[in-house]
């Protein structure tokens, strides 16, 4: 049975739809965004973390011990696997000859407390999964993708078998297993994050003009053509990411305006708010973004921030953040930070080992991991919490076209306060 077409966009004066300057010819600077640079940069080790803990957790039963050699080739060690794994005795237990590893039972328990935040976050997952799904015009997305997209979304490890079957009326894979296809279009689901907000605070009607919530660093000033500009495109209709959109010129603000729901959407499904740029990419390809979208990021940065952290580029929704602190939080996102917690235990445990630090994180005292999970007081906010390093942000080719431009290229302190107050929440 063929699917229903996509929405048609409706109450769009003719004249938005032909191509115009403005914004899209805007030179827009970037600044560096302490905060946000330090919510990326505070997870840097949490991917090959969470993939070596599934790889010893996720079969049933789990094996008491695996060797070191054969953990998946896939994990994206940042560095040898051993010297990884021995940062974080209070995760991961080695033994010699052979060299094995094994869960702690402090890794053992909130891997526990993590299957049931999945089961009983199941319908919710499966709704935003859905959610992307109805975002591609092919109704189909490739099933490696969806995989690399698995943490943002926070699936399970095993979703293919745990989530997919559990929704026959959502979701099937294509006859040569590459594909995961949309079987059914819910039309109550098509309410994008933007129109979600406007109806609580207001309503919404199709072809209203929505403007996006802006915010911007200290000492980020936009010229006062392109406030113009901004205010401008601010006050055209807001076309919903879930509306056929492909009639529009590809250079005119409206599709501008569209392409940026789209990214807002896509971000908003995430249970970070956050996607590496790469990922995001080659996502926007499979949604048939229109050309030159990869610079769209880097001409709105008060709706999106583009962290240069960790040796790669993050698309970062601002409105999601107050700070460093998510503003609302998924429940997986406060497992991970339980996961944060358990991975600095474990890196103080080895700076006392050694009766010093390795690294900035190994040196911290123990009054400083309090600080960050669980101890630290109501924010400060004339503290200056984030200090400069000398390592340097690497800007791409693409976003110095767009006209994004360093004003500082120091990095911050590995800070992190309040981080209880996240996970208790």
């Amino acid at each position: 049975m063929p699917l229903p077409p996509l929405p048609r966009l409706r109450r769009v004066p003719a004249a938005l739809l032909v191509p115009a300057r403005g914004l899209l010819e805007a030179r827009v600077p970037w600044v560096r965004d302490r905060a946000l640079d330090h919510v990326v940069e505070r997870e840097g080790d949490l991917v090959p973390f969470l993939l070596t803990k599934d790889a010893l957790l996720a079969a049933t039963p789990p094996p008491h011990a695996v060797p070191l050699h054969s953990l998946p080739s896939t994990i994206p060690f940042p560095y040898r696997p051993l010297r990884f794994l021995r940062e974080y005795p209070s995760a991961f237990a080695l033994s010699p000859h052979p060299i094995e590893v094994s869960p702690t039972p402090r890794l053992s328990a909130l891997h526990a407390a993590e299957a049931q935040v999945v089961d009983a976050t199941l319908p919710d997952a499966a709704d935003r999964l859905l959610r992307l799904l109805m975002l591609a015009p092919s109704r189909a997305l490739p099933l490696r993708l969806v995989a690399r997209l698995r943490l943002d979304l926070g699936l399970a490890s095993d979703f293919q078998r745990s989530l997919l079957p559990s929704y026959p009326d959502y979701f099937a894979l294509s006859p040569d297993g590459s594909f995961l296809e949309l079987v059914c279009y819910r039309k109550d689901l098509a309410v994008s994050a933007m129109q979600a907000y406007t109806q609580r605070t207001g309503g919404y009607k199709v072809g209203d003009a929505v403007a996006f919530p802006l915010s911007f660093p200290r000492g980020f000033e936009l010229d006062k053509k392109v406030r113009k500009w901004l205010d401008e495109w601010q006050r055209l209709p807001y076309i919903s990411p879930y509306e056929d959109g492909s009639h529009l010129a590809p250079r005119s603000d409206i599709t501008e305006k569209r392409t940026v729901a789209v990214l807002h959407e896509v971000l908003s499904l995430t249970v970070g708010k956050k996607m590496e740029k790469e990922v995001l990419v080659k996502l926007g390809e499979v949604l048939r973004l229109p050309p030159g979208f990869r610079k769209v990021v880097a001409r709105h940065p008060g709706i999106f921030y583009l962290s240069h952290k960790l040796g790669t580029q993050t698309v970062v929704l601002r409105e999601s953040y107050r700070r460093h602190m998510l503003v609302d939080k998924h429940p997986m996102m406060g497992i991970r930070y339980q996961y944060l917690h358990l991975m600095h235990m474990g890196v103080e445990e080895v700076g006392k080992g050694k009766g010093k630090g390795k690294d900035r994180r190994s040196s911290r005292s123990e009054q400083n991991i309090g600080e960050e999970f669980g101890t630290a007081g109501e924010d400060d906010e004339n503290k200056e919490e984030y200090d400069d390093e000398d390592d340097e942000d690497e800007v791409d080719e693409e976003d110095m076209e767009a006209g994004v431009a360093s004003e500082d290229h120091k990095s911050d302190d590995d800070v992190d306060e309040d981080m209880e107050e996240q996970i208790s929440h």
